[in-house]
């Protein structure tokens, strides 16, 4: 007999969860992303909640298995850059771990695509300030090395209406080797965005 771990058991129940809801929502008829901006300084509010530390990503294994992460997030209405064509938006962003574990603020720039269909994606870069362990011999903690770390995030995204989009976000944070140890973190997400 096989024993699972429960907390693998959790990631994965959260990773199908997610995956799920995505399907359900593409599968209605969409809307065409508007390429008029929006006028204020703020472009979009996001909302949701994270898998923490998922098993089996970018940073390989889990041990910090408490969660889910209550998560927020805005972007800015202010064109930094074009690249590949896609603009790349100035963001800052939280994610409070409900059960005490690492939670994180971070900023930086979301380089967005949006074609005129319903769906787009997004990447981007930038820094993390956490409240976690840098060396531990814990076996529930990682040991993130550095008090600020990198962070990539990678979503796809789906436009409901001109308003209204449901985000599928996965964020990896770590200090790139430049310090040690280095064993990072990675999120999977559920977002509700309200576009301006």
């Amino acid at each position: 007999m096989t024993l699972v771990k429960a907390g693998t058991r959790h990631h994965c129940r959260h990773t199908r969860l997610l995956a799920l809801a995505l399907v359900l929502v593409m599968t209605g008829s969409g809307y065409a992303v508007e390429t008029t901006p929006p006028a204020g300084p703020v472009r979009e509010l996001r909302f949701g909640l994270a898998a923490h530390d998922v098993d089996g990503l970018w940073s390989h294994e889990s041990k910090e298995e408490a969660g889910p992460d209550l998560c927020a997030e805005v972007i800015f209405n202010h064109a930094l850059f074009r690249l590949l064509s896609a603009t790349a938006y100035p963001t800052v962003g939280a994610g409070l771990n409900t059960r005490g574990d690492t939670s994180k603020l971070y900023g930086g720039f979301l380089l967005q695509w949006e074609p005129a269909s319903s769906f787009f994606f997004s990447t981007g870069l930038g820094l993390a300030l956490h409240d976690g362990k840098r060396d531990t011999d814990s076996a529930e903690r990682k040991s993130l090395g550095s008090p600020v770390l990198f962070r990539i995030p990678i979503e796809i995204g789906y436009a409901v209406n001109r308003c209204h989009r449901i985000i599928l976000a996965f964020d990896h944070m770590s200090n790139a080797y430049l310090a040690s140890p280095n064993e990072g973190m990675d999120t999977l997400g559920l977002f509700y965005g309200y576009r301006f």
